[in-house]
């Protein structure tokens, strides 16, 4: 696989997680018109249309979480392959068994004493005595003398082996039965909260294998598009209808306009034409040639992910390589790919490409803000121990700096924080977190207007995400902006 070489494999280390793991991701937004904002590595660039502006309120993996919907349990590598109740009885035996032996371990009868060797040499050496004195070698009293210290010996070994062999207290015995069975029931409790009983086995080789075939077998663009429901047609409007058809009609006389195209393109995206907005673009790529930016070739793979609702498919994954190999550090060309190695059972190469976009920055890229949200999830899913750094965005230099500053310079310092997201997200836009954050900072502030004006272009910014709009209405009404 092409991206494969592109990107590097991580195969040697991935350690997957224990749990299933679900193949739909988080959708791209719906696109906008009214303001142009479409990222690059570099910058953002104006001169691209936002129909698809780096997902700024991704919904993350959590699907992934969703059970019974993994890739193992599509390809049927999870399936029962063992009788439960077969199992746990099998289970109860050998945990019984081992049970037994451990309290046994912990009775010591003394009637193994007389079994022990040092009493059977003690009586050997006195019958020996006997035998000596019997044949003459050995006069009385040498043999009474010999009788008595073999027999002191005797007594002082067998003293200490049933001092050794005494039989344990029934309350102490009982004590440890106990913590033998506690001991096996919490085991077996641990299983099965953690365990999987019925599981196949699922070593390292296998996965990879269910990954690859998982990669090979997924559906196409078109066999995904055919599963969905279908979209809300957007309304226009009756003046906007019409400048839609003269713009159709311009570029069907002039078809090798980039900017009729571009314009086209751009506009069928956000009426949620895909197909049209599809055609449009892969004209204006082949008007261009090789002029083609790589911002202008993402916007392909982009209308396909837009329209497979968030499925990057392998026509949306050929454009993606097409962009890399042009820019390899093209930041959202690499957040969607590590979307798509997520989508298709290999979240540690997905966790190494959003990684290195967090590491890279700057914090308010699009495909930054997106990957550090799925960041943790993606770790989690591929068994890599990661705690996602604090973003407040004050350094421990700025706190304590802050910290001697004059009331007034403190305000003065608070103003410029809040001022900078305030030029951001007023030019460029971004996620719904950051708004309601720009918006409770101007409440404090006690800037009314602003946070007025806020929201405004808020409800511009978010019109395509209903949800992530009404959050910030109401933040916005508790504050008292707007009418």
């Amino acid at each position: 696989m092409v991206v494969h070489c592109l990107l590097g494999d991580g195969k040697d280390r991935i350690a997957f997680h224990d749990r299933p793991l679900c193949v739909t991701l988080c959708v791209l937004p719906a696109c906008r018109m009214e303001r142009p904002n479409f990222p690059s590595p570099q910058r953002h660039n104006r001169e691209n249309c936002d129909m698809l502006t780096g997902l700024p309120s991704c919904g993350g993996l959590a699907p992934f979480a969703d059970e019974g919907k993994g890739l193992h349990e599509r390809q049927g590598l999870l399936g029962m392959n063992m009788d439960l109740w077969l199992f746990w009885a099998i289970a109860a035996a050998l945990t019984g068994m081992v049970a037994m032996v451990m309290v046994q371990a912990l009775r010591r009868g003394s009637d193994l004493a007389e079994e022990h060797p040092d009493l059977k040499v003690y009586r050997d050496q006195l019958a020996e005595v006997d035998r000596d004195l019997a044949r003459g070698t050995l006069s009385q009293d040498e043999a009474q003398r010999l009788r008595l210290e073999v027999s002191r010996r005797l007594l002082e070994a067998d003293r200490i082996l049933q001092a050794e062999a005494r039989p344990v207290a029934r309350g102490s015995l009982i004590g440890a039965a106990a913590v033998v069975f506690a001991v096996l029931a919490g085991a077996l409790w641990l299983y099965d909260r953690l365990g999987a009983p019925g599981y196949a086995d699922l070593p390292l080789a296998s996965r990879l294998e269910a990954a690859e075939l998982a990669y090979k077998t997924r559906p196409s663009q078109a066999e995904t598009v055919a599963t969905l429901p279908p979209t809300q047609p957007v309304d226009p409007g009756e003046e906007f209808s019409g400048l839609m058809d003269k713009l159709r009609a311009a570029v069907e006389a002039r078809p090798d306009d980039a900017m009729g195209l571009e314009l086209l393109a751009r506009n069928e995206t956000a009426l949620g034409n895909y197909d049209a907005a599809y055609a449009a673009q892969t004209r204006l790529m082949a008007a261009l040639e090789d002029s083609a930016s790589p911002d202008q070739r993402l916007i392909a793979a982009q209308i396909l992910i837009a329209q497979a609702q968030g499925y990057v498919s392998p026509e949306a994954e050929a454009h993606l390589i097409d962009v890399l190999r042009r820019d390899p550090k093209h930041g959202m060309a690499r957040y969607l790919t590590g979307l798509m190695f997520a989508q298709y059972g290999r979240p540690d190469r997905a966790f190494d490409l959003w990684k290195a976009l967090v590491d890279e920055g700057p914090d308010e890229a699009p495909w930054v803000v997106a990957a550090r949200a799925d960041l943790e999830t993606a770790a989690a899913l591929a068994g890599i121990p990661f705690d996602m750094p604090d973003q407040s965005g004050l350094s421990d230099a700025d706190m304590a700096a802050a910290a001697e500053m004059t009331p007034e310079d403190r305000a003065a310092m608070i103003e410029g924080m809040v001022g900078q997201l305030e030029t951001r997200l007023l030019a460029d836009g971004g996620p719904a977190e950051d708004w309601l954050r720009l918006i409770n900072a101007l409440q404090v502030l006690n800037q009314t207007d602003r946070g007025t004006a806020a929201l405004r272009a808020a409800e511009v910014d978010l019109a395509a995400d209903p949800g992530a709009l009404q959050a910030v209405r109401e933040a916005a009404a508790a504050a008292g902006f707007g009418p």
